[in-house]
């Protein structure tokens, strides 16, 4: 079975924003707004909700010896301990492979000089929340040790990339964005294959 996909699909069209206003916000970290949103065909909505999370990087990194650079740490999100792959904040101005580069660098002691940009995109389709950039590291070799903030204690594992999928499908990974770029990885590893 075969789906076409074109973005110039005129039955679909995009909402209007006819207002937006602030509800609440604690910068950097969080901007809710609430919009008055002008729909295709021509209901208004007056009252949805925007969540505004900033951007951010997620790093997928190999070693020089082909293991794959995984965190394991509490995120108080979940309220539990879990594997992570290497992220963080990109800051205003910064470009996002600078982020991911910074991130690596201050999370693990890992650096590489091999990156490629795999996409962005936005965690949830409905509230926004954020936009993610993915990234792939390869050759990453360790200069220092981790510089992580003190709302990061953390422990840096090396797995292979057999104990990544097996650790995926276990749910150890329960952060969206590990999980996705895991994902785009195997799948673009899959498809280099055929």
């Amino acid at each position: 079975m075969s789906y076409l996909y074109s973005d110039n699909d005129d039955k679909l069209r995009p909402w209007q924003v006819i207002d937006d206003h602030e509800v609440f916000a604690a910068q950097p970290w969080i901007r809710v707004s609430q919009q008055r949103i002008l729909l295709p065909n021509g209901h208004i909505v007056e009252d949805y909700h925007k969540i505004d999370l900033g951007e951010f990087a997620v790093v997928f990194a190999t070693t020089q010896d082909g293991d794959v650079i995984v965190e394991r740490q509490y995120k108080h999100g979940t309220g539990k301990v879990g594997l992570v792959m290497p992220a963080g904040a990109v800051e205003i101005g910064e470009p996002p492979l600078a982020a991911a580069q910074r991130e690596l660098l201050e999370e693990t002691g890992y650096k590489s000089e091999d990156w490629e940009f795999l996409g962005s995109y936005t965690p949830n389709g409905n509230y926004g929340c954020g936009k993610a950039y993915m990234f792939e590291a390869k050759g990453a070799y360790k200069i220092q040790e981790p510089l992580s903030g003190d709302l990061e204690d953390m422990e840096i594992v090396l797995m292979s990339e057999l104990e990544l999928s097996q650790a995926l499908l276990e749910g150890k990974f329960n952060i969206l964005g590990s999980a996705a770029i895991i994902g785009l990885v195997q799948i673009k590893s899959i498809n280099s294959c055929t």
